[in-house]
């Protein structure tokens, strides 16, 4: 995990663009044209001058340190405006376009807090961009550009500027998180060249033999290291996709890693359950999964019942359960923290659902679901260190006891953007009695370690605290989710709110998109979904909401959005009409 003077992403682009410079580098496929997707791709030689001449255009425009966003949809011209970006000395700010649905006060937040000098978008969402910036009246966005007028603007250049330092910040990772404040982590070049090597490692991903496939957004830190860092730092190829067009399609994003052998690919759990839902019986008998080297499932609690519905329905094409490899990450990591041993199938053990509750992982047989809980393990960390810690008194905990989830190695960000306190509470932590070694990431997660592997218990901040006892959101949405059919899956929000007595759980779900609402007996799902609650968790639903399809909000990158949602519930968002 050696890092040098030239750990940097410009200094790797150049160094394999010499080396391999007519090998493949990035590959999109486009299905907004073609049913079957239009390939178009960029060598390692084509990259690189492409990068190199937006970097040239970009030092005329931005000064050292000053921030330039990409505007942009999925795509190469995406790819090489960010590393475009990086490599000129800039911080690139990746993001997304406002044509996506749902997030344009995301967008227009994000812009403010991180004052761009520069956008950097496409020719066909020029005049779209700057119409939004002035219609939110973001002034500090000066100017927007196209690649094609970067390209102008490098051919004035009078001579060549100095290459990014290590310790240079390459970008602003904003966390997809589920409040309405945006923080931007601050990621150096040096920080995402370790944990792309990290995450290699551990996937066991060499330059030859592997690629990766994603459909992820480059814009998400999942999806901008495995689609771009991981492929730059690693010399393999990178095969991208839209999100939309596997949302539309799931069984494209299957397809491409039946083709491209040796792929690594990343997505959150939701999407190996949509896929179980939405690939049918035709589609899968054309698939061929047993050269896929690594399917990460991250980003969001892992169900074992996904992990075994997915092995089901996909075993006859080839898939492996040791292919499936549940990890975990966090923007303010970089992205990547652990993974399951490679070489082995995911690791699922049952504990004690009251033992659990009062922060003991006790391992029981599943013989009574009501009174146990399934937990996926998330492995070991590579190349950096992870603590189970008591929040309140900053000391380690014993194996078994649930503690935060605190993080230390080379990739850990230097802090948020703009934010010294915040960054000094969060990435400055210092474990009780253990000074020595530097400071630790505080990740707001709650986890435990079990037999050598670490496994991931939910977020602190969105623990439901009831009579002393601890009830973990997403382990209440999923029994609210099989509570009664009409519940649109994946689409539920638990929170607490204060009450007289203490904090009361509230529950807010959609029904299914194909139920009317005029059909729904609103009691009838509301006494289900009391009744499930209560006995599996012990515990009382105070207020359930049904509400429409769209209604609960979701993150950027596809997460439920407790803090919103409640945000939402207590502002009277829904009528009376909607609670039961």
């Amino acid at each position: 995990m050696s890092s040098s003077v030239t750990d940097t992403l410009s200094h790797h682009l150049a160094h394999f663009a010499a080396l391999t410079p007519q090998d493949t580098a990035f590959t999109f496929v486009d299905y907004s044209a073609h049913v079957e997707g239009t390939v178009s791709s960029l060598t390692w030689r084509q990259l690189q001058e492409r990068v190199r001449t937006v970097a040239t255009g970009l030092r005329r425009l931005v000064a050292e340190g000053e921030r330039v966003a990409i505007v942009a949809p999925q795509g190469l011209e995406y790819v090489v405006g960010f590393l475009g970006a990086a490599c000129s000395g800039a911080i690139a700010v990746p993001l997304f376009p406002p044509s996506l649905p749902g997030h344009s006060e995301k967008l227009a937040a994000v812009l403010r807090d991180a004052a761009p000098t520069v956008l950097l978008t496409v020719e066909a969402q020029s005049r779209l961009l700057a119409d939004f910036c002035a219609q939110h009246g973001l002034a500090s966005c000066r100017r927007v550009v196209t690649e094609r007028e970067l390209g102008e603007e490098a051919a004035h250049a009078q001579a060549g500027f100095s290459a990014p330092k290590p310790d240079d910040v390459a970008y602003l990772q904003y966390t997809s998180g589920s409040t309405r404040i945006p923080s931007g982590v601050e990621i150096t070049h040096a920080n995402v060249c370790a944990n792309a090597r990290q995450a290699l490692e551990a996937y066991d991903i060499r330059r030859g033999r592997n690629c990766t496939v994603g459909w992820l957004p480059l814009y998400h830190d999942m999806g901008l290291v495995l689609a771009i860092a991981l492929p730059v730092i690693g010399n393999v190829a990178s095969v991208l996709m839209d999100p939309l067009a596997f949302i539309q399609q799931p069984v494209r994003w299957l397809r491409l890693l039946s083709r491209h052998t040796g792929a690594l690919t990343a997505a959150p759990n939701f999407a190996y359950e949509y896929c179980v839902r939405q690939v049918d019986a035709d589609e899968r008998a054309g698939l061929s999964l047993g050269s896929v080297a690594a399917m990460v499932n991250g980003s969001e609690p892992i169900a074992p019942g996904t992990l075994e519905r997915f092995q089901s329905a996909f075993s006859p094409a080839g898939m492996l359960r040791t292919i499936m490899r549940p990890s975990y990450g966090l923007a303010e990591a970089t992205v990547f923290v652990s993974a399951s041993p490679a070489g082995e199938e995911p690791t699922v053990i049952a504990v004690d659902r009251e033992a659990l509750g009062q922060g003991v992982a006790s391992p029981v047989e599943m013989d009574d679901e009501a009174a146990a809980v399934e937990l996926v393990a998330c492995g070991r960390p590579t190349g950096q260190e992870v603590a189970i810690v008591d929040p309140a008194t900053c000391r380690r905990r014993e194996d078994g006891h649930i503690g935060e989830i605190w993080v230390r190695g080379p990739n850990t960000g230097r802090g948020y953007f703009g934010r010294p306190e915040q960054s000094e509470a969060t990435f400055r932590a210092v474990l009780h009695g253990e000074e020595e070694g530097g400071p630790w990431l505080r990740t707001g997660d709650l986890g435990v370690w079990h037999e050598k592997q670490l496994y991931v218990t939910g977020r602190l901040k969105d623990l439901v605290i009831i009579d002393g006892t601890n009830h973990y959101p997403h382990d209440i949405e999923e029994t609210v989710q099989g509570a009664h059919p009409v519940i649109r899956p994946h689409h539920i929000a638990a929170f607490a709110v204060a009450g007289g007595d203490g904090e009361r759980l509230v529950v807010v779900a959609e029904h299914r998109r194909d139920a009317s609402a005029g059909d729904i007996s609103r009691q009838e799902v509301a006494d289900a979904v009391r009744a499930a609650v209560s006995g599996r968790h012990g515990v009382a639903v105070h207020d359930f909401v049904l509400v429409p399809p769209g209604s609960v909000p979701h993150t950027t990158s596809g997460k439920v959005a407790r803090g919103a949602c409640r945000e939402q519930y207590l502002a009277g968002a829904w009528t009376t009409d909607a609670r039961t």
